[in-house]
């Protein structure tokens, strides 16, 4: 079980994550941009803080950063609307052949690796670990209107409701949750609140004692002082999400690699989307653990730079 000083390390990463805003308004208008990025909320803090490292000093903005959610990301970047699509998870076969029936050719960055938070309301004395057997428990279809409250998941803890929250179906993450403990994407009970934005269910799990959600990691560092990290037990005993779980693929079932999708269209037509990208990959080690992301190895930058100057 990772020790209290390694998660101290992590509350303190959180704590310098806070210096990084993350969510609200786009960098930019559509009106005025030459760049367009959307999808993942998950990802979006990555870029629009790089994006904002990148228009630094310059005369005016021109990168729009959204975030809409992995699945609804794709939807616009294979309809040819986006340059960039931030992604928390692989492009899926529907997807791709929309991309393919509309002509986006796209490259594929690796970014970041991600752990998928499962998080309560720091009112919550009886929840400090949870097993994946009991988050199927809770998620699975079948516990929709029947699993109700904490008791009903474990009998030593109390007979008072559960508040359920977590991504919209729109979401990676969502996806990826889904697979990881239910064992179906796409596959959950429907009773709970879904957002696509992290600020907002951070928020709302803050404000309610009974409230249990999940997000990406990130988003449980900007608000660590307002939440309460609950460590995953996957059958070897539980585990909390740092940098050093997730470094040795320990936090499992819910770490994840986080990418950006890249139209092949707009790095021969806009010189920008090349030059941002490079500022991006190039400085990203740097700052990242700010942000509570985990890095990858440089030499999956140094590929991905490379790559850039290579013909398709």
């Amino acid at each position: 079980m990772t020790t209290q000083r390694s998660l101290g390390k992590t509350l303190l990463t959180g704590l310098a994550a806070s210096l990084l805003s993350a969510c609200g308004e786009p960098t930019t208008t559509a009106a005025t941009a030459e760049l367009h990025i959307d999808g993942s909320s998950t990802v979006f803090p990555l870029t629009r803080e790089a994006a904002r490292r990148f228009e630094r000093g310059a005369a005016s903005e021109r990168i729009e950063v959204n975030f809409s959610g992995t699945a609804a990301g794709f939807r616009r970047f294979c309809a040819g609307e986006t340059d960039i699509s931030n992604a928390s998870r692989e492009i899926n076969a529907e997807e791709l052949a929309q991309c393919q029936a509309n002509g986006v050719d796209f490259r594929v960055l690796p970014l970041a690796m991600d752990a998928i938070a499962v998080v309560v309301n720091p009112a919550n004395t009886w929840v400090d670990a949870i097993s994946v057997e009991e988050l199927k428990k809770l998620w699975s279809p079948a516990a929709e209107k029947k699993l109700n409250s904490w008791r009903d998941l474990r009998e030593d803890w109390p007979d008072t409701p559960i508040v359920l929250f977590g991504r919209g179906q729109d979401s990676g993450t969502y996806d990826v949750f889904t697979q990881a403990i239910v064992g179906a994407t796409h596959s959950s009970r429907q009773d709970y609140q879904a957002s696509e934005d992290e600020e907002f269910l951070a928020k709302a799990i803050a404000a309610e004692p009974n409230a249990i959600g999940f997000f990406g990691i990130g988003a449980y560092h900007r608000h660590w002082d307002e939440l309460k990290l609950v460590a995953v037990d996957a059958g070897n005993g539980a585990v909390f999400p740092t940098l050093e779980t997730v470094a040795q693929n320990q936090y499992q079932p819910l770490t994840r690699p986080l990418f950006l999708y890249v139209s092949q269209r707009s790095l021969a037509d806009k010189p920008l989307l090349d030059s941002f990208l490079r500022h991006y990959l190039d400085g990203l080690p740097g700052w990242i653990h700010f942000t509570g992301y985990m890095p990858l190895a440089r030499d999956s930058y140094r590929s991905s730079l490379e790559a850039l100057s290579k013909a398709p």
